[in-house]
């Protein structure tokens, strides 16, 4: 399950995302935008740009920005570094495996198995969606909002 801290930092990455190139933007501004908690995106934002996907600058036109072109920001890497691995189990997970106190036989657990096929499907999605790509899909539901709220008032 996405944690608040995971969704808190996608929806600052489409913030930052929807700047024009060279831009930057306060954390206060992106926090305020978002309704985020300003300190809590504080140790998000740091988090983001120590793996590389965020740049800040200090100081005046200072701020935060992307660190690369949203179409090279990959969602899944986003996530596993602000919330962990994607399986939603720990036996699951390729990355922090860790078997369960009542499995005497992991390799052959049908929970398992089963949640394993799940973390795959997740992690293909997101691995496969790119930052532009989620911005996209945004802006194409905030498009359909504004044409059922023109239609409504027509």
């Amino acid at each position: 399950m996405l944690t608040k801290k995971g969704k808190y930092g996608l929806k600052a990455l489409v913030d930052l995302a929807r700047l024009a190139p060279g831009e930057t933007a306060f954390i206060n501004d992106v926090a305020s935008r978002n309704n985020i908690p300003k300190k809590f995106l504080d140790t998000i934002l740091l988090e983001l740009r120590n793996v590389g996907i965020l740049r800040s600058k200090k100081g005046p036109g200072g701020g935060y920005s992307l660190s690369r072109p949203a179409s090279e920001i990959r969602i899944g890497h986003v996530i596993r570094t602000l919330d962990g691995p994607l399986a939603p189990i720990r036996c699951a997970s390729r990355t922090a495996f860790e078997a369960c106190d009542d499995c005497s036989d992991p390799e052959n657990c049908q929970v398992r198995r089963s949640m394993t096929e799940v973390r795959d499907a997740i992690a293909d999605i997101l691995d496969n969606m790119t930052l532009e790509q989620f911005v996209a899909s945004g802006n194409k539901l905030d498009d359909a909002d504004e044409e059922a709220a023109l239609s409504v008032a027509n």
